[in-house]
């Protein structure tokens, strides 16, 4: 009898395919786990919600998090729109508009276009207060400051092509040595081209008026959504503000997987970490305010009666579309994945609705059409990005194209796109 752990006795046989193929995945797993990313320990969690980054108060909020901070904050806001409102005599003030801008990768040319169409008919308002997550992210400083940066809007969505973007490595080497598939230097570099110091002091002159951008990344470390207050950090004055406004944009659209994560440095107790984000999307797919934040009475108590109305944009479509059946592991994972994303959208956008109807705010909701069938050939792809944005600036330039509630899901098959 063979001692335990020998081999058996007999001609050595060569292992099959099944054992082969056990082998190679047990080495890429193997391998995978020696590509870990360098960095700074994280935070310890029970000391996270304490940290101030960069040591700026309200620099960020988060959202499952107690909402006492930020309806404090809330309350700062408004005693400086109610200053302003004073100064402008006795007339009533002006609604209230709120924007909501979803992820949707390059579905967010469609976005872009709707903003763009939008300041074309004349009626496009002034928001208090824009959300970004994503690629939402990306649009939202824009959208923030107004028409006289839709040229920009338009260049980020309309001129730039898949290298623009990302830089694809060899897939196998990245599934062993990297922490994701593609390199994001040069969504970096796009992101710096535009996210400059005139940008950021335009956010800050915006913020001092009372009015709020909010950019939703996950800090991974922990699996929580944070809310960046944007321009808590343009006005501070930080020499490092426009950095972190620029790690913040590229770590709110950096898909888990597809890009790396993004590293933010903070100190506590004299102590350095570096907390790691991700996409917002990993947790949200579009947000305006959270729910738990019930700001109704505290807009009661500023006195500021005025008529609020909150825009979403989901850079998507809401109706599903009809493909062929799955059969194998990866069409079945891919579609179950698709799947899940898809409705988590659907399902925030039903929160954002009821949140809504709740606080007495008016409800409006644009989407990708069902008539919109550009092809797609990869990613980014420049031809089907400009379809899409000419798509999007029709859309916004038709006031009827809005929803005022969420519609049903229906089902889009080749014979009716």
């Amino acid at each position: 009898m063979p001692a335990i752990g020998a081999a058996p006795a007999g001609p050595l046989r060569r292992p099959g395919p099944a054992a082969r193929c056990l082998a190679l995945l047990v080495l890429a797993l193997h391998l995978a786990g020696c590509a870990s990313i360098i960095r700074l320990p994280p935070p310890p969690p029970a000391e996270l919600e304490g940290i101030e980054v960069l040591g700026l108060p309200n620099a960020r909020f988060w959202a499952d998090g107690d909402p006492a901070p930020l309806r404090r904050y809330l309350e700062q806001v408004l005693e400086r729109q109610g200053a302003i409102a004073q100064g402008q005599g006795p007339a009533r003030p002006a609604p209230s508009h709120f924007l909501a801008l979803s992820g949707g990768a390059d579905d967010g040319a469609f976005g872009a276009g709707v903003l763009t169409g939008w300041t074309e008919t004349g009626t496009r308002p002034s928001f208090t207060m824009v959300t970004g997550i994503s690629a939402g992210a990306l649009i939202a400083p824009f959208a923030f400051l107004g028409p006289d940066f839709d040229g920009q809007l338009r260049e980020v969505f309309t001129e730039t092509a898949p290298g623009d973007i990302l830089r694809l490595g060899r897939i196998a080497l990245s599934l062993l040595f990297s922490q994701s598939l593609a390199d994001a230097s040069p969504l970096a570099g796009l992101i710096a081209r535009h996210a400059d110091e005139r940008m950021l002091a335009a956010i800050a002159a915006e913020h001092a008026r009372g009015r709020l951008l909010l950019i939703g990344t996950v800090n991974l470390d922990v699996g929580r959504p944070v809310v960046w207050n944007i321009g808590a950090i343009a006005s501070s004055g930080h020499p490092r503000a426009l950095e972190l406004f620029r790690s913040i944009l590229l770590a709110s659209a950096s898909i888990p997987g597809a890009f790396p994560p993004v590293l933010i440095d903070v100190e506590q107790g004299g102590r350095r970490f570096e907390e790691m984000h991700v996409d917002g999307g990993a947790a949200m797919q579009v947000f305006l305010y959270p729910a738990g934040l019930a700001p109704r009475d505290i807009w009661s108590r500023s006195g500021l009666r005025r008529e609020r109305t909150a825009w979403v944009i989901r850079n998507g479509r809401l109706d599903v579309v009809a493909l062929e059946a799955p059969r194998g592991l990866f069409s079945i994972t891919t579609r179950s994945a698709r799947t899940l994303l898809h409705f988590s959208g659907v399902n925030d956008i039903n929160a954002i609705y009821l949140t809504t109807q709740r606080d007495g705010v008016a409800f409006r909701l644009q989407s990708i059409g069902a008539e919109f069938e550009a092809p797609r050939p990869e990613p980014f792809d420049t031809g089907y990005m400009r379809a899409l944005f000419a798509h999007g600036t029709a859309r916004g330039a038709d006031p009827a194209s809005w929803r005022s509630s969420p519609p049903p899901i229906g089902l889009l098959t080749p014979g009716t796109r």
